[in-house]
């Protein structure tokens, strides 16, 4: 496994995100700083950037750790497949945490993970949420190196994540036909995932004429069976930031028997829309919940909702991250 010395800057960051001292949302903006550096800088720094969140598997936090396979999932940078592959392979480890590094291998694209993501999604006693991941992931390398992707128009998005699934070609951009797809259960999980994300792509910018009928849409996705599935539309909420959103958001995190990795998605995103009124209290009365990975959870959202007030260009960069700790 590649590793490299890193720099001081990428070294404060590092025992910020690995000190069990630091408080967690200073942890994660350690972890979003180290996450820019390792999309933007050359070579060894990267590396060590890389090297430095996978330090951080050793925390007791699941949240953390999911947070940490999905960063190195946007690194787009092969030298995180080491990390993440031990993780889907730890099977003492959280199924959450497992699910977002199958998940940030799919990001990746690199053919040579099929093996052991198809290992995991045929393993008899896996967990559901593993299967099902590893399954998306799988379709997402065959279609990152297919002649299909090739030949697709995608509309540009307005975001710069690597997701799950690309969303359906340009042609294929009705909203009801979209939903139509969306909550077919009986199609594979990549090309519902595809209408899911082609949906996000039409409620942005907020005032598109599309933007609310498209969230609509979504919403009904919270009655999925499939809690990976609720999840993910939990996750392009946080993304779209979409007031329409907060109704369905806050009752996924009310709703004490939904799964925790959805409630803890759903207060995230929720902190995306922390500038909206009453959306602060809501989160507030979540901090002492049963679930420590929504309590967590809280924690961070409330963290990115005063920085949604403060008016802050960058949530991740942290000037003097040893001055915060």
């Amino acid at each position: 496994m590649a590793s490299a010395t890193p720099n001081s800057t990428t070294l404060s960051l590092r025992e910020s995100l690995c000190s069990e001292a630091t408080p967690l949302a200073v942890r994660f903006r350690a972890l979003f700083s180290l996450k820019h550096v390792a999309q933007t800088k050359p070579g060894a720094e990267s590396i060590a950037a890389i090297d430095a969140i996978a330090a951080a598997f050793v925390s007791p936090s699941a949240l953390l750790k999911h947070e940490l396979a999905y960063c190195l999932g946007q690194t787009g940078n092969s030298a995180a497949i080491p990390h993440l592959t031990a993780v889907l392979e730890d099977l003492d480890e959280d199924p959450m945490c497992r699910h977002e590094a199958a998940e940030a291998l799919g990001a990746l694209g690199d053919a040579k993970s099929l093996e052991v993501l198809n290992r995991f999604r045929d393993r008899t006693e896996e967990e559901v949420v593993v299967k099902e991941t590893c399954e998306i992931a799988i379709d997402r390398i065959e279609w990152e190196n297919s002649e299909q992707r090739k030949q697709e128009k995608l509309r540009q998005s307005d975001f710069a994540s690597v997701d799950p699934a690309p969303p359906m070609p340009e042609s294929q951009k009705s909203v009801e036909e979209l939903e139509k797809t969306l909550m077919d259960t009986s199609l594979p999980l990549f090309r519902r995932y595809r209408a899911m994300f082609a949906l996000r792509d039409l409620a942005s910018p907020p005032d598109l004429s599309t933007a609310v009928p498209a969230v609509q849409a979504l919403v009904k996705g919270f009655a999925d069976p499939s809690a990976l599935f609720r999840h993910e539309i939990a996750f392009v909420f946080g993304q779209l930031s979409h007031p329409a959103s907060i109704p369905a958001l806050t009752a996924a995190l009310g709703n004490l028997e939904e799964a925790s990795m959805v409630r803890h998605e759903a207060a995230e995103a929720l902190g995306s829309l922390g500038d909206e009124e009453g959306v602060e209290e809501t989160l507030k009365s979540f901090l002492n919940d049963k679930e420590i990975v929504v309590r967590e959870s809280v924690i961070v959202a409330l963290d990115m909702a005063k920085y949604e007030k403060s008016g802050q260009t960058e949530y991740a960069l942290i000037p003097e991250v040893t001055g915060m700790a």
